[in-house]
């Protein structure tokens, strides 16, 4: 689309982590503020079927980078430990030598720049994420000398703004351009600790009020939803304060600046959430972890201007992680040879109205599944047009649905639909045989309630 670099647009991608598909105020929830999101939904598109390609941060990250299906890679669950990532047959880093988007924005001329989480390996042998194509990195769970500990519950209050005063920093020193900036974000990721500040705005949602009007007494406790909402609130207050300085600076008409999250909401079962598990996956089965929609279907807002038509909403289009790479190649007019990828161009989406899907979208996960039985999916699923398969390694939990008339996943289309199921059954276990060889949990793929003994 575009031939000299000056011509080029600048891309900026903000990558929220466990933000749930129903978290904003623009797809419908009726608490959370999020006025600064709601408006560059209102001034670009927003997606209502898009996916991450794993129901957790590392390959969720990985298939961002690579165009690939992070199970094809190896890349099953989060980097963690070398024992820890052994132990589930992983490798402890994202291969380098693997074409990365941020490897082709550089060798087409960007500034490239990458602050905030990084989770593609921090174990001690991991490449810094410098060695990935890209020029300044500041990060976090990485193996990078530059750690600014957004985890430490004292810095949480300020982990976005932390983020985005970096990527500002970048970005001015790259104005002339072009420049490509991952913002990748550590909020609402527990363990959330947002300043009694940030918290007023949802004080009504505290037991403590409560307790005080019925009573005349406090209790210590916040709620839940108090601590979730004031911290997704703070994340967007601080992402409109960032979008404000690209505008001040003029950069606004040429950059391509989208929004997502690295997967669905987080359950209270896992403790460093049991405080402030209140996350919506909106009308979705499933959290994260699982393969339902709820784990995987995500929030997607794209803006550009005068290239994407403002306040438009894409409910056909089936949009995926894999395809920002081929994606952003084509819009940004890049340069890039022999790749091999999972994802697909769907540039004609974000530009003009919808396209259809020509490639399936596959997904596996090895490992139990926190939460309610409901929420426990089988351990593969694939997408292709209106239908969703799920089903386990050992054709035990054969599910198929018609996510245009089921989204919420309730109504098991097996019986009725035994020639497509036998179809799309052969097409995703094929896929599945080709994956790289691995342990998975013994609880993989039940629903199955684990009853106190």
């Amino acid at each position: 689309m575009y031939g000299q670099h000056n011509d080029r647009p600048n891309v900026i991608l903000i990558f929220a982590d466990d933000l749930g598909w129903g978290d904003l105020g623009i797809y419908g929830h009726r608490q959370l503020k999020t006025p600064a999101l709601d408006q560059l939904a209102k001034e670009g598109k927003l997606f209502t079927q898009f996916y991450v390609n794993s129901p957790v941060c590392s390959p969720s990250r990985a298939s961002l980078m690579t165009g690939r299906f992070p199970a094809e890679l190896g890349i099953h669950g989060h980097f963690a430990t070398l024992e820890s990532n052994r132990d589930r047959g992983m490798p402890n880093f994202l291969d380098p030598n693997i074409k990365s988007i941020t490897k082709i924005f550089k060798d087409n001329g960007y500034a490239v720049g990458h602050f905030g989480k990084w989770h593609l390996g921090h174990s001690p042998d991991s490449p810094l994420p410098t060695e990935y194509g890209i020029d300044v990195a500041k990060t976090n769970t990485s193996n990078s000398r530059d750690d600014f500990k957004l985890w430490y519950p004292s810095k949480r209050s300020m982990a976005t703004k932390l983020i985005l005063d970096e990527a500002t920093g970048f970005i001015e020193e790259n104005k002339e351009g072009p420049f490509y900036v991952n913002a990748w974000l550590v909020d609402p990721h527990a363990i959330l600790n947002p300043s009694e500040r940030q918290m007023k705005n949802y004080e009504s949602l505290s037991p403590n009020s409560y307790a005080k009007k019925h009573y005349g007494q406090k209790v210590k406790f916040h709620g839940a939803p108090q601590i979730y909402y004031a911290t997704v609130t703070e994340m967007d207050r601080q992402i409109g304060i960032f979008l404000d300085k690209l505008d001040a600076l003029g950069l606004k008409d040429n950059t391509i600046v989208i929004f997502t999250s690295d997967n669905g909401p987080e359950v209270m079962q896992i403790s460093n959430a049991a405080h402030s598990a209140a996350g919506s996956p909106g009308p979705f089965r499933g959290f994260k972890r699982s393969l339902y929609e709820g784990g995987i279907r995500v929030p997607l807002l794209v803006r550009w201007p005068n290239h994407i038509k403002e306040n438009t909403v894409d409910s056909i289009s089936v949009v995926s992680s894999v395809d920002f790479m081929p994606t952003l190649v084509t819009m940004c007019g890049l340069s890039s040879n022999n790749l091999e990828l999972d994802g697909e161009d769907m540039s004609s989406a974000l530009l003009t109205n919808h396209k259809k899907r020509a490639k399936p979208l596959f997904w596996e996960w090895r490992f139990g599944i926190f939460g309610r039985p409901l929420d426990k999916s089988p351990m593969l699923a694939m997408r292709r047009d209106r239908w969703k398969l799920l089903m386990n390694p050992d054709k035990s939990r054969v599910e198929l649905y018609d996510l245009i008339n089921d989204p919420s996943e309730l109504d098991n289309k097996v019986m009725d639909e035994p020639d497509l199921t036998k179809i799309m059954s052969t097409e995703l276990l094929s896929w599945k045989s080709k994956l790289p060889d691995g342990p998975s949990d013994k609880n993989a793929g039940t629903n199955m309630y684990n009853w106190p003994k």
